[in-house]
Protein backbone atom coordinates (compact mmCIF):
# COMPACT_ATOMS: atom_id res chain seq x y z
CA UNK A 1 0.00 0.00 0.00
CA UNK A 2 1.55 3.27 -1.17
CA UNK A 3 0.38 6.19 0.99
CA UNK A 4 0.72 9.96 0.65
CA UNK A 5 0.11 12.50 3.40
CA UNK A 6 -0.70 15.90 1.89
CA UNK A 7 -0.18 18.76 4.33
CA UNK A 8 2.28 16.62 6.26
CA UNK A 9 3.92 19.47 8.17
CA UNK A 10 0.66 20.91 9.54
CA UNK A 11 -0.84 20.09 12.93
CA UNK A 12 -3.11 17.35 11.54
CA UNK A 13 -0.50 16.02 9.12
CA UNK A 14 1.98 15.53 11.93
CA UNK A 15 -0.63 13.61 13.91
CA UNK A 16 -1.40 11.45 10.87
CA UNK A 17 2.21 10.27 10.80
CA UNK A 18 2.08 9.42 14.51
CA UNK A 19 -1.20 7.53 14.11
CA UNK A 20 0.00 5.59 11.05
CA UNK A 21 3.07 4.51 12.99
CA UNK A 22 1.30 3.77 16.28
CA UNK A 23 -1.37 1.66 14.57
CA UNK A 24 1.19 -0.14 12.39
CA UNK A 25 -0.69 0.79 9.23
CA UNK A 26 0.28 -1.62 6.41
CA UNK A 27 2.13 0.61 3.96
CA UNK A 28 5.01 -0.17 1.64
CA UNK A 29 5.85 3.41 0.72
CA UNK A 30 5.14 6.78 2.34
CA UNK A 31 5.27 10.08 0.46
CA UNK A 32 5.02 13.38 2.31
CA UNK A 33 3.81 16.53 0.57
CA UNK A 34 3.50 20.11 1.74
CA UNK A 35 3.89 23.66 0.47
CA UNK A 36 7.13 24.65 -1.31
CA UNK A 37 8.40 26.41 1.83
CA UNK A 38 8.47 23.05 3.63
CA UNK A 39 10.25 21.22 0.81
CA UNK A 40 13.58 19.79 1.88
CA UNK A 41 12.51 19.16 5.46
CA UNK A 42 12.43 15.62 6.76
CA UNK A 43 9.96 13.97 9.13
CA UNK A 44 10.56 10.89 11.26
CA UNK A 45 8.58 7.73 10.52
CA UNK A 46 9.43 4.20 11.71
CA UNK A 47 13.01 5.18 12.39
CA UNK A 48 13.57 6.81 9.03
CA UNK A 49 13.82 10.43 7.93
CA UNK A 50 11.24 10.89 5.17
CA UNK A 51 11.76 13.93 2.91
CA UNK A 52 8.94 16.43 2.45
CA UNK A 53 8.24 17.07 -1.23
CA UNK A 54 6.52 20.04 -2.88
CA UNK A 55 3.05 19.04 -4.00
CA UNK A 56 2.80 18.51 -7.78
CA UNK A 57 -0.28 19.53 -9.75
CA UNK A 58 -0.94 16.12 -11.28
CA UNK A 59 -1.78 12.65 -9.98
CA UNK A 60 0.23 11.20 -7.10
CA UNK A 61 2.00 7.81 -7.45
CA UNK A 62 0.14 6.24 -4.52
CA UNK A 63 -2.90 4.12 -3.66
CA UNK A 64 -4.14 6.25 -0.75
CA UNK A 65 -4.03 10.00 -0.13
CA UNK A 66 -4.61 11.36 3.39
CA UNK A 67 -5.17 15.06 2.76
CA UNK A 68 -5.19 17.90 5.26
CA UNK A 69 -4.08 20.92 3.26
CA UNK A 70 -7.10 23.20 3.09
CA UNK A 71 -10.36 23.32 1.18
CA UNK A 72 -9.35 25.22 -1.94
CA UNK A 73 -6.40 22.94 -2.64
CA UNK A 74 -8.47 19.83 -2.02
CA UNK A 75 -11.28 21.07 -4.24
CA UNK A 76 -8.83 21.53 -7.09
CA UNK A 77 -6.63 18.46 -6.70
CA UNK A 78 -8.60 15.70 -4.95
CA UNK A 79 -10.43 14.78 -8.21
CA UNK A 80 -7.06 14.64 -9.99
CA UNK A 81 -5.66 12.28 -7.35
CA UNK A 82 -8.79 10.12 -7.47
CA UNK A 83 -8.75 9.96 -11.27
CA UNK A 84 -5.14 8.82 -11.00
CA UNK A 85 -6.31 5.76 -9.08
CA UNK A 86 -5.92 6.79 -5.45
CA UNK A 87 -8.56 6.80 -2.74
CA UNK A 88 -8.61 10.30 -1.23
CA UNK A 89 -9.60 10.75 2.42
CA UNK A 90 -9.94 14.50 2.84
CA UNK A 91 -9.91 16.37 6.12
CA UNK A 92 -11.07 19.74 4.76
CA UNK A 93 -14.66 20.94 4.38
CA UNK A 94 -14.38 20.96 0.57
CA UNK A 95 -16.27 17.71 -0.07
CA UNK A 96 -18.34 17.13 3.06
CA UNK A 97 -21.60 18.44 1.67
CA UNK A 98 -21.39 16.93 -1.81
CA UNK A 99 -24.19 14.32 -2.10
CA UNK A 100 -21.96 11.77 -3.86
CA UNK A 101 -19.12 12.00 -1.30
CA UNK A 102 -19.46 9.85 1.84
CA UNK A 103 -18.95 11.67 5.15
CA UNK A 104 -17.73 9.00 7.52
CA UNK A 105 -17.15 8.22 11.17
CA UNK A 106 -16.45 4.46 11.04
CA UNK A 107 -18.14 3.71 14.38
CA UNK A 108 -21.34 5.27 13.02
CA UNK A 109 -21.65 4.72 9.26
CA UNK A 110 -18.89 2.36 8.16
CA UNK A 111 -21.01 1.09 5.27
CA UNK A 112 -20.75 4.44 3.51
CA UNK A 113 -17.01 3.91 2.97
CA UNK A 114 -17.76 1.41 0.23
CA UNK A 115 -20.03 3.80 -1.66
CA UNK A 116 -17.19 6.19 -2.46
CA UNK A 117 -16.40 7.44 -5.94
CA UNK A 118 -12.77 8.20 -5.22
CA UNK A 119 -13.16 10.68 -2.35
CA UNK A 120 -14.27 10.20 1.27
CA UNK A 121 -14.72 13.22 3.55
CA UNK A 122 -13.64 13.43 7.17
CA UNK A 123 -16.13 15.40 9.30
CA UNK A 124 -15.40 18.58 11.20
CA UNK A 125 -13.68 17.84 14.51
CA UNK A 126 -16.59 19.11 16.61
CA UNK A 127 -19.06 16.89 14.78
CA UNK A 128 -16.87 13.79 15.03
CA UNK A 129 -16.55 14.15 18.79
CA UNK A 130 -20.28 14.79 19.24
CA UNK A 131 -21.50 11.84 17.17
CA UNK A 132 -19.23 9.40 18.98
CA UNK A 133 -21.34 9.95 22.09
CA UNK A 134 -24.65 10.79 20.44
CA UNK A 135 -24.91 7.90 17.98
CA UNK A 136 -25.05 5.02 20.52
CA UNK A 137 -27.69 6.92 22.49
CA UNK A 138 -29.63 7.81 19.35
CA UNK A 139 -29.65 4.18 18.28
CA UNK A 140 -30.90 3.05 21.70
CA UNK A 141 -33.37 5.80 22.61
CA UNK A 142 -33.97 7.79 19.38
CA UNK A 143 -32.91 11.43 19.77
CA UNK A 144 -35.40 14.16 18.81
CA UNK A 145 -33.63 17.38 19.78
CA UNK A 146 -30.00 18.18 20.50
CA UNK A 147 -28.62 21.39 22.01
CA UNK A 148 -24.84 21.61 22.15
CA UNK A 149 -22.38 24.25 23.34
CA UNK A 150 -18.75 23.72 22.44
CA UNK A 151 -15.53 24.72 24.17
CA UNK A 152 -12.97 24.52 21.38
CA UNK A 153 -9.21 24.55 21.87
CA UNK A 154 -6.81 26.89 20.09
CA UNK A 155 -5.35 24.04 18.06
CA UNK A 156 -8.67 23.78 16.25
CA UNK A 157 -7.25 26.69 14.26
CA UNK A 158 -4.08 24.71 13.53
CA UNK A 159 -0.51 25.10 14.69
CA UNK A 160 -0.77 28.87 14.24
CA UNK A 161 -3.66 28.94 16.71
CA UNK A 162 -1.61 27.17 19.38
CA UNK A 163 1.37 29.41 18.72
CA UNK A 164 -0.76 32.54 19.04
CA UNK A 165 -2.28 31.43 22.35
CA UNK A 166 1.14 30.68 23.86
CA UNK A 167 2.77 33.82 22.50
CA UNK A 168 -0.02 36.19 23.47
CA UNK A 169 -0.43 34.63 26.93
CA UNK A 170 3.26 35.35 27.50
CA UNK A 171 2.73 38.94 26.36
CA UNK A 172 -0.29 39.35 28.65
CA UNK A 173 1.58 37.99 31.68
CA UNK A 174 4.41 40.43 31.03
CA UNK A 175 2.11 43.45 30.99
CA UNK A 176 1.79 43.78 27.22
CA UNK A 177 -1.49 43.92 25.31
CA UNK A 178 -2.17 40.64 23.48
CA UNK A 179 -2.65 40.83 19.72
CA UNK A 180 -5.16 38.77 17.71
CA UNK A 181 -4.18 37.57 14.25
CA UNK A 182 -5.54 34.02 14.01
CA UNK A 183 -8.59 34.63 16.20
CA UNK A 184 -11.26 37.34 16.09
CA UNK A 185 -10.10 38.71 19.47
CA UNK A 186 -7.23 38.02 21.87
CA UNK A 187 -7.74 34.52 23.28
CA UNK A 188 -5.68 34.53 26.52
CA UNK A 189 -7.99 34.68 29.57
CA UNK A 190 -10.95 35.08 27.21
CA UNK A 191 -13.63 33.04 25.46
CA UNK A 192 -14.82 33.94 21.96
CA UNK A 193 -18.30 32.89 20.71
CA UNK A 194 -17.17 33.25 17.10
CA UNK A 195 -15.62 30.43 15.06
CA UNK A 196 -15.69 30.71 11.26
CA UNK A 197 -17.99 33.13 9.43
CA UNK A 198 -21.46 34.24 10.49
CA UNK A 199 -24.35 33.01 8.34
CA UNK A 200 -27.59 34.79 7.42
CA UNK A 201 -29.46 32.89 10.16
CA UNK A 202 -27.17 34.32 12.87
CA UNK A 203 -25.27 31.08 13.44
CA UNK A 204 -21.62 30.69 12.54
CA UNK A 205 -20.54 28.26 9.86
CA UNK A 206 -18.86 26.18 12.58
CA UNK A 207 -22.21 25.85 14.35
CA UNK A 208 -24.02 24.94 11.15
CA UNK A 209 -21.39 22.30 10.36
CA UNK A 210 -22.58 20.43 13.45
CA UNK A 211 -26.12 20.45 12.07
CA UNK A 212 -25.34 19.64 8.44
CA UNK A 213 -22.77 16.97 9.17
CA UNK A 214 -24.66 15.16 11.92
CA UNK A 215 -27.67 14.91 9.61
CA UNK A 216 -25.52 13.47 6.82
CA UNK A 217 -23.60 11.02 9.01
CA UNK A 218 -26.78 9.76 10.69
CA UNK A 219 -28.68 9.71 7.38
CA UNK A 220 -31.50 11.55 9.15
CA UNK A 221 -32.25 15.25 8.72
CA UNK A 222 -35.31 15.13 10.98
CA UNK A 223 -33.12 15.41 14.08
CA UNK A 224 -33.35 18.98 15.37
CA UNK A 225 -29.98 20.40 16.38
CA UNK A 226 -28.89 23.79 17.70
CA UNK A 227 -25.24 24.62 18.42
CA UNK A 228 -23.17 27.42 19.94
CA UNK A 229 -19.45 27.17 19.17
CA UNK A 230 -16.99 28.93 21.47
CA UNK A 231 -13.20 29.21 21.30
CA UNK A 232 -11.52 28.82 24.71
CA UNK A 233 -7.89 29.32 25.82
CA UNK A 234 -6.90 25.65 26.00
CA UNK A 235 -4.27 24.13 23.73
CA UNK A 236 -5.81 20.82 22.77
CA UNK A 237 -9.05 18.77 22.90
CA UNK A 238 -12.55 20.10 22.31
CA UNK A 239 -15.25 19.85 24.98
CA UNK A 240 -19.01 19.89 24.39
CA UNK A 241 -21.96 20.29 26.77
CA UNK A 242 -24.87 18.39 25.24
CA UNK A 243 -28.59 18.27 26.06
CA UNK A 244 -30.71 15.69 24.25
CA UNK A 245 -34.43 14.97 24.18
CA UNK A 246 -35.27 11.38 23.25
CA UNK A 247 -38.43 9.73 21.98
CA UNK A 248 -38.06 6.86 24.46
CA UNK A 249 -37.64 6.93 28.23
CA UNK A 250 -34.00 7.01 29.27
CA UNK A 251 -32.12 7.06 32.56
CA UNK A 252 -28.52 8.02 33.30
CA UNK A 253 -27.85 4.42 34.31
CA UNK A 254 -29.16 3.08 31.01
CA UNK A 255 -27.17 5.68 29.09
CA UNK A 256 -23.96 4.70 30.89
CA UNK A 257 -24.54 1.06 30.00
CA UNK A 258 -25.02 1.92 26.33
CA UNK A 259 -21.98 4.19 26.20
CA UNK A 260 -19.79 1.67 28.04
CA UNK A 261 -20.40 -0.76 25.16
CA UNK A 262 -19.69 1.80 22.43
CA UNK A 263 -16.44 1.55 20.49
CA UNK A 264 -14.19 4.57 20.85
CA UNK A 265 -15.99 5.87 23.94
CA UNK A 266 -14.69 5.97 27.51
CA UNK A 267 -17.19 6.68 30.28
CA UNK A 268 -15.54 8.96 32.85
CA UNK A 269 -18.38 9.68 35.24
CA UNK A 270 -17.56 9.63 38.95
CA UNK A 271 -18.25 13.22 40.08
CA UNK A 272 -17.87 12.33 43.76
CA UNK A 273 -14.27 11.33 43.01
CA UNK A 274 -13.77 14.38 40.78
CA UNK A 275 -13.63 12.17 37.69
CA UNK A 276 -15.23 13.67 34.61
CA UNK A 277 -14.12 14.49 31.06
CA UNK A 278 -11.55 17.27 30.69
CA UNK A 279 -9.23 18.46 27.91
CA UNK A 280 -6.22 17.68 30.10
CA UNK A 281 -7.16 14.01 30.37
CA UNK A 282 -8.60 13.60 26.86
CA UNK A 283 -5.60 15.09 25.04
CA UNK A 284 -3.62 12.40 23.27
CA UNK A 285 -6.36 9.76 23.67
CA UNK A 286 -7.88 7.84 20.79
CA UNK A 287 -11.18 7.47 22.67
CA UNK A 288 -13.52 10.33 23.51
CA UNK A 289 -14.45 10.80 27.15
CA UNK A 290 -18.11 11.08 28.19
CA UNK A 291 -19.36 11.97 31.66
CA UNK A 292 -21.54 14.25 33.79
CA UNK A 293 -24.41 12.07 32.56
CA UNK A 294 -27.61 13.18 34.28
CA UNK A 295 -31.34 13.41 33.80
CA UNK A 296 -32.44 16.57 32.04
CA UNK A 297 -34.45 19.10 34.02
CA UNK A 298 -35.83 20.54 30.76
CA UNK A 299 -37.01 17.43 28.86
CA UNK A 300 -39.18 14.54 30.10
CA UNK A 301 -37.12 11.99 28.18
CA UNK A 302 -33.86 13.88 28.30
CA UNK A 303 -30.21 13.66 29.24
CA UNK A 304 -27.41 16.14 29.74
CA UNK A 305 -23.79 15.06 29.36
CA UNK A 306 -20.28 16.36 28.71
CA UNK A 307 -18.05 14.92 25.99
CA UNK A 308 -14.39 15.73 25.35
CA UNK A 309 -12.18 14.49 22.55
CA UNK A 310 -8.80 15.23 21.05
CA UNK A 311 -9.79 17.12 17.92
CA UNK A 312 -6.44 16.43 16.25
CA UNK A 313 -7.00 12.68 16.72
CA UNK A 314 -10.61 11.47 16.64
CA UNK A 315 -11.57 14.85 15.26
CA UNK A 316 -9.11 14.57 12.37
CA UNK A 317 -6.04 12.33 11.94
CA UNK A 318 -7.22 9.21 13.77
CA UNK A 319 -10.62 9.19 12.09
CA UNK A 320 -8.98 9.47 8.65
CA UNK A 321 -6.66 6.54 9.34
CA UNK A 322 -9.55 4.49 10.75
CA UNK A 323 -11.49 5.07 7.51
CA UNK A 324 -8.48 3.77 5.58
CA UNK A 325 -8.20 0.73 7.85
CA UNK A 326 -11.86 -0.15 7.35
CA UNK A 327 -11.53 0.36 3.59
CA UNK A 328 -8.68 -2.16 3.52
CA UNK A 329 -10.78 -4.70 5.45
CA UNK A 330 -13.52 -4.49 2.82
CA UNK A 331 -17.33 -4.57 3.18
Amino acid sequence: MRVAVVGATGAVGQEMLKVLEARNFPLSELRLYASPRSAGKTMAFRGEAIPVEPLPEGPLPVDLVLASAGGSLSKALAPVWAQGGALVIDNSSAWRYEPHVPLVVPEVNRERIFQHQGIIANPNCTTAILVMALWPLHRAFRAKRVIVATYQAASGAGAKGMEELLRETHRYLHGESPVAEVFAHPLPFNVIPHIDTFQENGYTREEMKVVWETHKIFGDDSLRISATAVRVPTLRAHAEAVSVEFERPVSPEAAREVLAQAKGVEVVDEPASRRYPMPLTASGKWNVEVGRIRKSLAFDHGLDFFVVGDQLLKGAALNAVQIAEEWLKGP
